[in-house]
């Protein structure tokens, strides 16, 4: 049984309703070299995390059916082999209440919808470079 966070991990979770935005994060997660666990909803991605710590970071969207991304990263905060997994939290809503919500309850970065592909990217590449991120995420991530 794992007691932590795999530090040398190549799997993201991502958990987002929206089939679209789903397929983007997909295709960048893979393109910065890491596997994409993808999700479409919260309830699954909160199975997921019950059985399997090994991931490197979550991507939630913020209003999701069943769980919201919120949940989760409240429930991650319950779980010692969890709180080390940096959390980005993406919202079609941008109100600085929600943004500051998502703070409060562990994420560590946030990102409002629509975004383009860059501006993904880019907040991946600082969530992965999170000095809370398990060990093995350095500076020599950003390099791709």
């Amino acid at each position: 049984m794992r007691n932590a966070v795999n530090k040398t991990s190549k799997r993201i979770l991502i958990a987002d309703d929206d089939p679209v935005v789903r397929h983007l994060l997909t295709a960048i997660v893979r393109k910065e070299g890491y596997e994409a666990v993808a999700v479409d909803d919260g309830r699954e991605a909160y199975r997921i995390l019950q059985s399997d710590a090994d991931f490197r970071a979550g991507i939630f969207d913020m209003i999701m059916p069943h769980l919201e991304g919120l949940d989760i990263i409240r429930y991650m905060n319950t779980e010692k082999r969890l709180q080390r997994i940096p959390v980005m939290m993406i919202s079609s809503e941008a109100d600085l209440h929600l943004m500051s919500e998502s703070f409060t309850a562990g994420a560590a970065v946030f990102l409002a919808k629509p975004f383009n592909p860059d501006q993904f990217q880019t907040t991946l590449r600082i969530l992965l470079a999170n000095k809370n991120a398990p060990e093995g995420g350095d500076s020599n991530d950003l390099a791709s």
